[in-house]
């Protein structure tokens, strides 16, 4: 099923929000791949500075392809 659609829709609305960290529960997200991950990116690369995404739970890939071909992204944080 393809929800990139859906997920992009989603991070539109986040980035409207007026706060300086945007906080996403990913705890019920099963699988991210790199096309979600390059928009995730994307979306945080043109916040205004001071403005970051937090992701919290999000599927062990996501962190690590992150670290892989994102790495040091100042505009994403991993919460623990």
């Amino acid at each position: 099923m393809n929800t990139r659609t859906v997920w992009q829709q989603a991070l539109k609305r986040l980035v409207e929000r007026r706060t300086d960290d945007l906080h996403v529960d990913m705890s019920r997200v099963r699988f991210v791949d790199v096309a979600g991950v390059t928009d995730l990116v994307v979306t945080a690369q043109r916040l205004p500075e001071g403005r970051r995404i937090v992701l919290h739970r999000p599927p062990a890939q996501l962190p690590r392809m992150l670290d892989l071909f994102w790495p040091g992204l100042a505009a994403i944080e991993v919460a623990a």
